[in-house]
């Protein structure tokens, strides 16, 4: 069960980083609360996945989950640079998330 909560603790990582590039510095109360509820409830979570798994594994997929996500969305939705090192790059980091679970004792 600790993989599925890690995981969606990045989603909400990504739904809060996201968020705060539309609560534009905190000064939108409707982007702003939702922000905060996703940091939360993200780390509810982080904090609830590693009861079962390291603290390392879990912090390097949990910010690897959200920094591709991240990055993904910045793209789609903000029209960042889209460049073939940086997709490498990006996928670099999906195979490290990957290669952490993979190597995981708690499956």
């Amino acid at each position: 069960m600790s993989w599925p909560l890690l995981f969606l603790a990045g989603l909400l990582e990504i739904a809060w980083a996201i968020g705060l590039q539309y609560s534009d510095g905190f000064s939108k109360p409707v982007p702003t609360v939702g922000t905060a509820i996703a940091m939360i409830l993200s780390l509810i979570l982080l904090a609830r996945a590693i009861r079962e798994l390291p603290i390392g594994t879990a912090y390097a997929v949990w910010t690897g989950i959200g920094a591709v996500g991240t990055a993904l969305l910045g793209i789609v939705l903000f029209d960042e640079p889209v460049t073939a090192a940086r997709l490498a790059f990006i996928s670099l980091i999906v195979v490290g998330i990957a290669g952490l679970h993979s190597v995981s004792t708690v499956h």
